[in-house]
C-alpha cells in the first residue's frame, strides 16, 4: 500500500505506519465515534444485500486493524440481520496487543434496536465468545427483551421510544467505552450524522462498478451536512482506495449534541 497524500508523494504503507494511520486521538474524554463503510466507485453499498462481496485484501485488513484498536463494536439490528453478524474474531496474538494497549481482549459488539426484534439463531449469539450488548427503548415488547436475554445477549433499555445520537452516546460512555467503531448501517450512520455525533468516517472505495439497486453508505429524512477533513489518503496496487475523514470541529472540544 502506498500513501498518496504524504511527502514525498507517494510513500510506502507498512502495518506499523497503518496502525499509525488509524490511532484513536489520545486522551479522550469522551466517546470517540467511528464510521466504517466500504463502497463501489457508483455509490453501491453491498451487492445482493451484503456489505462483504465490495471487499479487497486491503479492505479486510483495515477492517481488522479497526475492530483490533476499538473498545466497542457498535452496528445496527438491520445490519446484524442481513449480515448475520457474529462476535468479534480473536487470537492469542490479538487478544495479547490489545491487553497491552490497555483494552479488553476482545471488544463487545453492541447492538442498536428499538424494537429489541433480534432472532436467536443469529450467528451475534450463536458464534461469540463474549455476549452482545442490545441497547434498545422502553417501547420494545417485554417478549423481545426476554428473548434476547434467553439468547444469551445483555440487553439495556437506553431511551423510551426512539434512540438517538446524544441517547447512544450517552450509553456508551456510562459502560466506559471511549474508542467507538460502528459497522453500520445506513440508517443509523444517518441518524447519527443528523444529531451531530460522528466523529469521523473511515471510507474504503472498491475499485470496481456495482449497479443494482443497493443505497448509499447513509440515509436519513433530512440532509445535515457536517464538514469533513481529510486524514489520509491510501491507495492498494489493486486500485483499493484507503480513506479517512474527521470532522473539522472534532479535537476542538465536546461537541456532541451541537
Amino acid at each position: 500500500m502506498r500513501r498518496l497524500d504524504g511527502t514525498p508523494a507517494t510513500q510506502h504503507v507498512d502495518d506499523t505506519a497503518l496502525r499509525a494511520l488509524y490511532a484513536y486521538p489520545d486522551d479522550l474524554s469522551r466517546p470517540w465515534l467511528r464510521i466504517n463503510f466500504v463502497s463501489s466507485l457508483d455509490g453501491a453499498v453491498a451487492v445482493e444485500g451484503r456489505s462483504g462481496a465490495l471487499g479487497s485484501p486491503s479492505d479486510k485488513k483495515v477492517f481488522g486493524l479497526l475492530r483490533e484498536l476499538a473498545d466497542v463494536i457498535l452496528v445496527g439490528a438491520g445490519t446484524v440481520r442481513a449480515e448475520n453478524y457474529g462476535g468479534a474474531r480473536t487470537s492469542e496474538a490479538l487478544r495479547a496487543r490489545r491487553q497491552e494497549a490497555g483494552l479488553a481482549p476482545i471488544p463487545p459488539v453492541a447492538v442498536v434496536t428499538a424494537s429489541c426484534d433480534l432472532p436467536p439463531d443469529l450467528r451475534l449469539f450463536t458464534d461469540t465468545t463474549i455476549p452482545p450488548v442490545v441497547f434498545t427503548t422502553a417501547r420494545a415488547p417485554g417478549s423481545a427483551r426476554r428473548a434476547v436475554e434467553a439468547a444469551g445477549g445483555e440487553v439495556r433499555v437506553i431511551a423510551d421510544a426512539v434512540i438517538d445520537g446524544p441517547s447512544l452516546l450517552a450509553a456508551i460512555g456510562e459502560a466506559g467505552w471511549l474508542r467507538v467503531l460502528c459497522e453500520g448501517g445506513p440508517s443509523l450512520f444517518g441518524r447519527m450524522i443528523e444529531d451531530g455525533v460522528v466523529d469521523e468516517l473511515c471510507l474504503t472505495w472498491a475499485p470496481v462498478l456495482a449497479a443494482g439497486n443497493a443505497g448509499r453508505i447513509a440515509h436519513a429524512p433530512t440532509a445535515a451536512l457536517t464538514p469533513l477533513r481529510r486524514a489520509h489518503l491510501v491507495c492498494d496496487d489493486d486500485g483499493t482506495l484507503l480513506t479517512r475523514w474527521v470532522r473539522t470541529d472534532a479535537l476542538e472540544g465536546d461537541t456532541h449534541g451541537r
